[in-house]
C-alpha cells in the first residue's frame, strides 16, 4: 500500500526513540501493564506517534483488562489498515496507521461488552494523547 507519509527506516530511526522504533516500525510489542496511556481517562484524541494522524477518540476507549489501551472502533473506518499477521505461530489481525503504515497493535473480536464486539489492543508507545480543551 502507498502511504501519504513515507520515510526510509533510517529517517524513522532518527525521529523515534528506540522503543518507539521497535514497536512502530518493527512491529514490536511493549510489555503489558507498562504503557503510559493505559489508565488515561480524560476526553480527547489518540494520534499516531509517528505521523500524528487521528486514530481513536476517548469515547471508544474501554478497560479490557488486557494490559494495553483498548478501543472498540477507530475514529474513522479508513484511519487504520488491517493486515493479516501470521507471526509467532498465530493468525492475528495487525492494526497499522493508514497514513504512514506504522504498527499500532492488533484487533480481536473478543469484546462482546462493546458496541462493535471488537478490541483494538494498542501499544501506548505507538500513540500520543491530545486532551479535549
Amino acid at each position: 500500500m502507498a502511504y501519504d507519509v513515507t520515510k526510509t527506516e533510517q529517517e524513522w530511526a532518527l525521529e523515534l526513540n528506540p522503543q518507539e522504533f521497535s514497536v512502530l516500525r518493527m512491529a514490536g510489542t511493549e510489555r503489558a501493564w507498562t504503557g503510559e496511556l493505559l489508565d488515561e481517562k480524560r476526553d480527547g484524541v489518540y494520534r499516531c506517534r509517528a505521523c500524528s494522524a487521528e486514530l481513536f477518540r476517548s469515547d471508544a476507549k474501554f478497560d479490557s483488562h488486557c494490559g494495553w489501551p483498548s478501543f472498540y472502533t477507530p475514529l474513522a473506518g479508513d484511519a487504520v489498515e488491517l493486515v493479516e499477521d501470521r507471526s509467532h505461530g498465530m493468525v492475528r489481525t495487525e492494526v497499522r496507521c493508514a497514513r504512514c503504515g506504522s504498527h499500532l497493535g492488533h484487533v480481536f473480536d473478543d469484546a462482546p461488552q462493546t458496541p462493535t464486539g471488537d478490541r483494538f489492543c494498542m501499544n501506548s508507545v505507538s500513540l500520543t494523547f491530545e486532551p479535549t480543551a
